[in-house]
């Protein structure tokens, strides 16, 4: 590591080796080989003559190619680039070194998109692959834990002031269903992805037709030929030099979206540990804080909430070049390019290892969720005791007023005075309600007021997620490793 110039912590800190090498130099140039290989192929397999009438390409020409592809001089192409100013045709001149027989026929017909936007969508494609594969880890190890704790009654929030009750594994299945919502948009995106082919110049596979002698059949056959030499099942139809820029605004969009609710799993996290109910991991060895010995800083999720908030306002690049495009191109995207788009991936990565992370070891004090259960239950009870006395012949409103002021003068206890919920004890005073301090407390059972939430979790474990998670099986098991 240089300690001299600046480096991006999403590499240092932050992203996996994996996802930093779909994204490196040595990828995206060997990628430009492959490229080279399968149009140089294909030309050849639909018989691309010269000017003499004999096959312009030959297999000896192709079986240099490919014994050269992974043969790169990296300092010859740097060498190259600093005099033509182009990184296509230096990297066309240093393999044409290495294959001296078919060097006049690297790169024949296209134009530097050829190698550049089908890169692009080669490596977007990868990149999308691993992140769907983590996402499938989030929610498998979000499942486990909802099932885990299907039972265990807390209290729910709205606004963040305590409602009607829920269970911790619910709670769980909220976050685990945006991640799966995630998924869906992620599979769909992967689905999507097409390569730009052979479109030349403009779009108009002019200089293709060119070299066919005018073979319309030919022309469109070398475009579906290459892509399926690439593992694609077919291209854009139609195209300007590039493909539509709105196919990396779509991506990143997607990449919000996991963030988003990423973000959103890290907030309940770190409200949770606030109330010291749930913790994310702590190591033995860990830090919270520089001057505060004693605290437990929630410093995963915060990252995550971090990382987020870099991808959300990322995904506006993409965007903001993909409606300022003149006519079949301009070259105004590409430097932007190069940033936003692998920065994404890199963010997200780190993201999901995150999640991966503190999902895996998240820390629940079930006693302390129990005591915040029973100070608030009196207020959630209300309702059945206010039921139960009107079945017995007592006034709805009469009773609903009773209630209204019992419980602002039991929370005056609790706020003002620093007292014990002393609801009950109010209402059992009241002969209106006709019921005894011991009948009261009999109806605090926890598991009363959490309506159908354990039966919620197991439906949708089992009926949503876990024929997904079955289905990919042989992607499941990663553990993520946390760099700091």
């Amino acid at each position: 590591m240089s300690h001299d110039k600046y480096e991006s912590p999403l590499s240092q800190r932050y992203a996996s080796k994996e996802m930093q090498y779909i994204f490196s130099p040595d990828k995206k140039f060997k990628t430009w080989r492959k490229l080279w290989i399968a149009l140089a192929e294909t030309e050849m397999e639909l018989n691309l003559l010269g000017e003499d009438g004999q096959p312009r390409i030959t297999q000896e020409m192709i079986d240099e190619l490919k014994a050269n592809a992974e043969n790169i001089d990296y300092d010859m192409a740097k060498a190259e680039e600093a005099k033509v100013r182009h990184d296509v045709m230096a990297h066309v001149h240093t393999y044409g070194a290495s294959c001296p027989k078919a060097a006049g026929v690297i790169h024949l017909g296209a134009t530097s998109c050829y190698v550049g936007d089908n890169t692009d969508v080669i490596i977007m494609t990868e990149g999308l692959k691993l992140v769907r594969k983590k996402l499938l880890n989030v929610i498998n190890e979000l499942s486990k834990f909802a099932m885990e704790y299907k039972d265990l009654p807390t209290i729910a929030f709205t606004h963040f002031q305590p409602a009607q009750p829920t269970t911790v594994g619910k709670r769980a299945t909220l976050w685990m269903n945006e991640f799966f919502m995630d998924l869906q948009d992620i599979e769909y995106m992967i689905s999507q992805q097409k390569l730009l082919g052979s479109k030349g110049t403009t779009g108009t596979q002019a200089s293709f037709l060119e070299l066919f002698n005018g073979d319309h059949e030919k022309v469109k056959k070398l475009d579906k030929m290459i892509a399926e030499k690439m593992g694609f099942e077919d291209v854009y139809p139609v195209s300007g030099q590039t493909y539509s820029r709105k196919v990396d605004s779509r991506v990143l969009n997607v990449l919000s979206g996991i963030a988003q609710s990423a973000h959103k799993f890290s907030n309940d996290i770190r409200l949770l540990q606030h109330l010291k109910q749930i913790e994310e991991p702590f190591e033995k060895n860990q830090i919270g804080s520089s001057a505060m010995a004693y605290k437990r800083n929630p410093m995963r999720s915060e990252r995550i909430a971090s990382l987020a908030n870099y991808v959300i306002c990322d995904a506006l690049n993409p965007a903001i070049v993909a409606s300022t495009q003149w006519f079949e191109r301009t070259l105004d995207d590409s430097a932007n390019k190069r940033i936003s788009v692998p920065e994404a991936f890199l963010a997200v990565d780190g993201i999901l290892d995150l999640c991966l992370n503190v999902v895996d070891g998240l820390v629940v004090y079930d006693k302390v969720i129990e005591k915040k259960f029973m100070e608030e239950i009196p207020f959630m009870a209300t309702e059945n005791i206010m039921m139960d006395a009107t079945k017995a012949g007592g006034d709805r409103q009469e009773l609903h007023e009773k209630i209204r002021q019992y419980s602002m003068e039991a929370g005056a206890n609790v706020k003002k005075e620093g007292k014990d919920n002393n609801l009950l004890e109010l209402i059992a005073a009241d002969p209106a309600f006709g019921k005894t301090l011991d009948e009261l407390k009999a109806l605090m059972e926890p598991k009363l007021y959490v309506g159908r939430a354990p039966q919620q979790t197991e439906e949708y474990v089992n009926e949503v997620i876990k024929p997904v998670l079955d289905a990919n099986a042989a992607e499941l098991g990663l553990t993520a490793e946390i760099n700091v």
